[in-house]
């Protein structure tokens, strides 16, 4: 069994290429393997900065042998009269074998003439050095470059090739213009701490090599390393981290050997608001900030999290790719390029201040939203009105009273945007909203009008944090909406992964805002009011699939329950689910309920019968109350009269389930019905449903039309799978 190696040796190639190449080659190479018909013991892949890597242990050495059926000429032309043709004499010599090798074998076309080959597995090193450079050129990112005079592209110049099968050198090499780079065992080491070249003398010893050469290959193990150096560092300033899983990994993966080195800012920079700090440090900077400890451990806490101002130290902490010795230099050049940083968002913070956020509006007409729907001003504009027509159809479930809410909201609305004109923000964008917060604080607003300004933006992607204020639940609605009302009405809808508006991810928030929030908001509604009717149609569809996706993807509901609850097929169903999403993710929750308790499939094979059979008539689908509908003077049978009884005691529990999403009660009443309808099509007393006489077959329709329409209520039984 061998090993083998190969290494990319580049200039620095950017931090998120790293991880995505790894995280490629960990499925590309695999599959190369077997598609080649080679089994291994183990498969590492190693990168850092300047280096893709990858070692794979238990290699044989050929591929094994495989037995091959080959296909010849039909039997009838390969013998006449039990004697080869010239097709079956050609056809043997053609495969290396005697004729009397051939065997006729029967097939869906006929009977043909096969033999039966041992092909010899093909030598690993010959194999590797075939697909090996395959495994660089398939690598997929953003920003290729090209270099030299070739066509190779990848995210940087590549330096060196290192391609080692146990202790021989693999000759591999790719072309790029004029220039050819071959494989070698001279890799490099670090380049501040070990500037010289490094020998390799085996596969096996490429890690310990590059580690004695200062380079931890090994982004886990380097990811590890960092971590706890940099909260030792934290421990020793008496404080913690907070969370910042990206920073640890980019920071990962631009350093091949880490210290952690602690810097310093002056004391009057805590004035500045914690999130302005942090954002300048992590985003800008790629610095750790220092907080103060506390009861709890810190380095749990989210970065999501706003910070108090009197928990962030004045501290740092960066991690060095370069010479641990020379810390306190690398320190001081940090303090001076974050010095300048906090300097610049302190005199921005101080300018803004200086005026209230309302006079930051009239700016907002030079901000274009985009090229064809004018201003972020008349954004706003929009997103106020829309907010007026959400907070009148919640009505009666404000929190606050009316007055107040409109109040709140209509502040909310019209300051939202502010703060994109503000010289903070637009040096740090990141910070929209969060300034928009303060601002309004030094305003005088109220702190339900400034939490709400920030919260508007929430959630930012999935998995983020959901806005906990009514004004931020309502506003943050609006400006989705309305973003997604003006890009479909320019008929810019996302296409396959195109979706440069984000279009999906609005609506999605829109559904899960709802959600979260029990909001009684009717989007059909809403859409009638500020769409056109193409573009509402357009909408409609579009929510309907997002409610879907979400029911299916985060909710867990089965496919076919979502589509009970929320019908392909049945344009009633998604009227339903826009008008009132609360219900249609209750209906899918409470069908998900009982398909897990085993209370479905007690009703289903009844209702899913009468449904079926309920087609055959006229009744309309939201008649619900048996009188009016069935005259019970053509009742022939005692199992009517009981089908009919039990309707009747069906009706107030249907509408306490259509009032209430109480599905419960109409689930158990119908399970009380379902042995009398049972009886009505199977029992001594049944009946025929599809009668002689068309108004007693009418009438019997529409008692199991009757029934399908209170099982509608809770959702279409014909759209569930059985089992």
């Amino acid at each position: 069994m061998s090993d083998f190696l190969l290494e990319v040796g580049t200039e620095e190639l950017p931090a998120s290429f790293v991880t995505d190449a790894l995280q490629q080659w960990r499925v590309l190479i695999p599959q190369s393997l077997t598609q080649n018909n080679l089994a291994i013991k183990s498969l590492e892949v190693y990168g850092t900065p300047r280096r893709l890597a990858v070692l794979i242990t238990g290699l044989p050495a050929k591929q094994p042998d495989r037995v091959e059926d080959v296909k010849g000429p039909p039997s009838q032309a390969a013998f006449k009269d039990g004697q080869p043709t010239k097709a079956a004499v050609g056809f043997a010599k053609k495969q290396g074998v005697e004729v009397e090798k051939l065997e006729i074998r029967p097939t869906d076309k006929g009977d043909f003439v096969f033999v039966r080959q041992t092909i010899p597995g093909r030598v690993t090193s010959e194999i590797l050095g075939e697909i090996a450079t395959s495994w660089i050129l398939q690598l997929e990112g953003k920003r290729f470059m090209r270099w030299g005079d070739g066509d190779l592209k990848f995210p940087r110049r590549i330096e060196r090739l290192v391609a080692l099968l146990d202790d021989t050198v693999l000759p591999i090499e790719l072309i790029n213009g004029s220039e050819t780079i071959k494989s070698d065992r001279i890799t490099s080491g670090h380049r501040v701490l070990h500037p010289q070249p490094v020998t390799l003398n085996d596969a096996s010893d490429y890690a310990t090599s590059l580690r004695s050469a200062f380079v931890d290959v090994d982004e886990k193990e380097r990811l590890a390393k960092i971590q706890e150096q940099i909260e030792s560092a934290a421990r020793n300033l008496g404080g913690h981290l907070a969370n910042y899983p990206e920073l640890l990994a980019e920071v990962t993966n631009l350093v091949e050997w880490s210290s952690a080195v602690v810097g310093k800012f002056d004391e009057e920079f805590l004035l500045l608001p914690p999130e302005v700090i942090t954002t300048v440090m992590v985003t800008h900077q790629r610095y750790f900030p220092v907080f103060k400890a506390v009861s709890g451990n810190l380095s749990g806490v989210s970065a999501n999290k706003t910070q108090s101002v009197d928990t962030l130290l004045p501290y740092f902490i960066t991690v060095s790719n370069g010479d641990p010795l020379k810390s306190d230099i690398i320190a001081a050049g940090n303090e001076r390029v974050i010095r300048a940083r906090l300097a610049d968002a302190q005199f921005f913070y101080n300018a803004d201040l200086a005026k209230p956020l309302e006079s930051y509006l009239p700016k907002l007409e030079k901000v274009t939203f985009q090229e064809d729907l004018g201003s972020v001003r008349a954004k706003v504009e929009r997103i106020v009105r829309i907010s007026e027509l959400i907070t009148k159809q919640i009505g009666e479930n404000l929190r606050w009273s009316n007055h107040e809410l409109l109040e709140f909201i209509g502040d909310t609305a019209s300051l939202c945007k502010a703060d994109l004109v503000t010289q903070m923000v637009y040096e740090f964008p990141e910070l929209q909203g969060i300034m928009g917060h303060k601002y309004a604080l030094s305003s005088g607003k109220s702190p339900a009008v400034a939490i709400a300004i920030e919260e508007h933006y929430l959630p930012k992607g999935a998995g983020d944090v959901m806005p906990q204020s009514l004004p931020g639940q309502v506003v943050g609605i609006a400006d989705r909406l309305d973003t997604l009302v003006s890009i479909f009405g320019l008929g810019m809808l996302p296409t396959g992964s195109s979706d440069p508006f984000a279009l999906r991810r609005a609506a999605n928030a829109i559904v899960n805002i709802i959600w979260m929030a029990d909001l009684p908001i009717n989007i059909d509604a809403l859409l009638e009011q500020v769409a056109s009717k193409e573009t509402k149609i357009q909408l409609q569809e579009f929510f309907i699939q997002r409610i879907r996706n979400q029911l299916q993807d985060e909710r867990g509901i089965d496919y076919d329950l979502v589509n009970a609850a929320c019908s392909e097929k049945d344009t009633e169903y998604n009227l339903r689910a826009l008008t009132d999403l609360l219900d249609v993710r209750d209906r899918a929750l409470f069908l998900q309920t009982i398909r897990n308790n085993r209370t479905l499939e007690k009703i289903y094979e009844t209702v899913n019968r009468s449904t079926r059979l309920a087609i055959q008539g006229n009744l309309d689908t939201n008649e619900l109350n048996p009188e009016g509908v069935v005259n019970r003077e053509l009742f022939q049978k005692s199992s009517e009269s009981a089908f009919y009884e039990g309707l009747v005691q069906l009706v107030p529990q249907t509408q306490t389930a259509k009032r209430d999403r109480n599905y419960q009660q109409l689930v158990a009443a119908i399970s009380e019905i379902a042995p009398i309808v049972s009886k009505f099509f199977d029992g001594d007393d049944s009946v025929l449903v599809m009668d002689n006489d068309p108004n007693i077959k009418q009438n019997r329709l529409n008692l199991l039309g009757l029934l399908r329409n209170h099982s509608r209520v809770l959702g279409d039984f014909g759209a569930i799978v059985k089992g």
